[in-house]
């Protein structure tokens, strides 16, 4: 495999490769896991998948926090933490 590169970033693997101990070829294979890694899109399990329709079906019923009900609950300065919705915190 042969590829071309402008001076600057030839410079510039050259710089990483030398300071990495690294050969090229270790360079750019590393370089190249990684954008792989990060060029394939996340796919949740089968257990994330189930905690994220739970989530979203809370959602639907209206049981959530907003953020500032969130920091409130916390200690932070905005309103005090309370539940949306069904009165899931009522005392029964």
């Amino acid at each position: 495999m042969t590829i071309s590169l402008p001076p600057e970033m030839i410079q510039e693997v050259e710089l990483v490769r030398k300071a990495e101990h690294r050969t090229r070829s270790e360079l750019v294979r590393e370089a190249l896991r990684t954008y792989f890694v990060k060029a394939r899109p996340y796919e949740p399990t089968a257990a994330e998948r189930r905690e994220i329709e739970k989530g979203r079906a809370a959602v639907r019923r209206g049981d959530y926090y907003t953020v500032d009900e969130f920091r409130g609950a916390l200690g932070g300065t905005s309103k005090k933490g309370r539940l949306k919705g069904r009165s899931a915190r009522s005392k029964a």
